[in-house]
């Protein structure tokens, strides 16, 4: 089970179509309409990322060479440096990435600079829509983390579409005001009911 902050490696496509800096203007509008995306990663012939070629791209070559614009390559229409990001990143990082900088989707790069994978608006919003059941297992885990095995194994965790109900016995009202923040912190976690109950 991994931990609260989810990675862009736990949500990102593994399966990525990209071009060559010397993909010609066809080819890429034609990779474009056979993925059905709007943007492709730009690679190095070593499988660096250098820059990314979108619609907007082609169009604004389109219209600014009207002559030449087809034998026009990804190298020159490409936007660089490319906005990427790495598969260890928290998930909010690349949100606020895509969010800062208009973007759908971030090429995934390891150390390297080479893709790994591309991770898409849709992708980070994956988290939120997990099944009850694991998202009970999600809240417990980061409860058994937090707190003392003894504390932990006193709380009870159930998930109803996304609300989570955490109900037992804790040593002091302190530690069950933070684990109510904890809980709300959870990706996927719509709300939380506590009924932590302090030993007399």
């Amino acid at each position: 089970m991994n931990s609260t902050w989810y990675t862009v490696g736990d949500v990102m496509t593994h399966a990525v179509v990209a071009v060559g800096r010397d993909a010609d203007f066809r080819e890429i509008a034609e990779t474009l309409q056979q993925w059905q995306v709007s943007a492709v990663p730009v690679l190095a012939g070593d499988g660096r990322v250098i820059g990314v070629v979108s619609e907007a791209d082609l169009l604004t070559a389109q219209d600014r060479e009207p002559e030449t614009y087809r034998g026009m390559t990804a190298g020159a229409m490409m936007t660089a440096p490319a906005v990427t990001v790495h598969p260890d990143s928290p998930i909010a990082e690349a949100g606020r990435s895509m969010a800062r900088m208009h973007l759908k989707r971030l090429p995934v790069v390891d150390a390297e600079d080479c893709l790994v994978g591309i991770v898409s608006r849709g992708d980070l919003l994956k988290v939120h829509l997990r099944e009850d059941g694991e998202l009970a297992g999600q809240v417990r885990f980061e409860l058994i983390a937090a707190l003392h095995p003894a504390d932990a194994s006193g709380l009870h965790v159930t998930a109803e579409e996304g609300r989570i109900t955490l109900s037992g016995t804790l040593p002091d009202k302190a530690t069950a005001a933070l684990l109510e923040h904890l809980v709300k912190g959870v990706p996927g976690v719509v709300d939380a009911e506590v009924r932590l109950g302090v030993p007399a």
